[in-house]
């Protein structure tokens, strides 16, 4: 199934310029990783303390910068030093952490079930698990959507800009949560589907 997955090759392509400037100046591919982290939680903090539209208007700038960080942490790590252990796992955790960090404000819109944005943070750490527990089979790591990381990043900033621009956010914004959320359980199936049938026999 089709994401904006599919378009990462190109954004990186963007970005290579950037990685080779942020490796000459000795900047690692973990600490590209936890800046992304840190700006998450940067993000959200600020969602907390001050839930205006004007902090809601930054999120889709922020959650660009987060794709670009994304992208060139994994780019320093393939193409400039070796991917290590540790590097996997702060990748992994600091994609689910920072997911949990930026959806979670959520709750503060007044009308929106705290039980939808509860189950899309846990429905997409379930997601990336998914992903990761294909690996575990012999199968690659998986990214089938239909809602993966860009996906919920382009959903979450729509979201974002269309209620830092005074849209209220009546019934439409519970809906579209239910939707994602239904979208991310098809996203685990696909995911587990993909690579059970990739894995080698035992």
């Amino acid at each position: 199934m089709i994401t904006l997955y599919a378009i990462k090759p190109a954004f990186q392509n963007l970005l290579r310029p950037v990685a080779h400037w942020l490796h000459q100046c000795g900047v690692s591919a973990n600490q590209v990783t936890v800046a992304a982290l840190l700006l998450a939680a940067v993000m959200s903090g600020a969602l907390w303390l001050w839930p205006t539209p004007t902090t809601l208007l930054l999120m889709p700038l922020v959650l660009l910068l987060r794709m670009a960080l994304n992208a060139l942490d994994g780019m320093l790590a393939r193409e400039f030093q070796q991917p290590t252990p540790l590097g996997a796992v702060l990748n992994e955790l600091g994609d689910v952490l920072a997911d949990a960090l930026l959806y979670l404000p959520l709750i503060l819109i007044s009308g929106v079930s705290a039980g939808l944005v509860t189950g899309l943070v846990l429905l997409a750490l379930l997601s990336e698990f998914c992903g990761v527990v294909a690996v575990q089979i012999g199968a690659s790591r998986r990214y089938d959507g239909p809602l993966g990381k860009s996906d919920r990043a382009l959903l979450l900033g729509a979201i974002a800009l269309l209620l830092g621009c005074g849209i209220s956010p009546d019934g439409w914004l519970t809906a579209t949560l239910f939707i994602a959320n239904g979208l991310l359980v098809l996203t685990c199936f696909n995911r587990l589907r993909t690579a059970l049938r990739e894995a080698k026999p035992c």
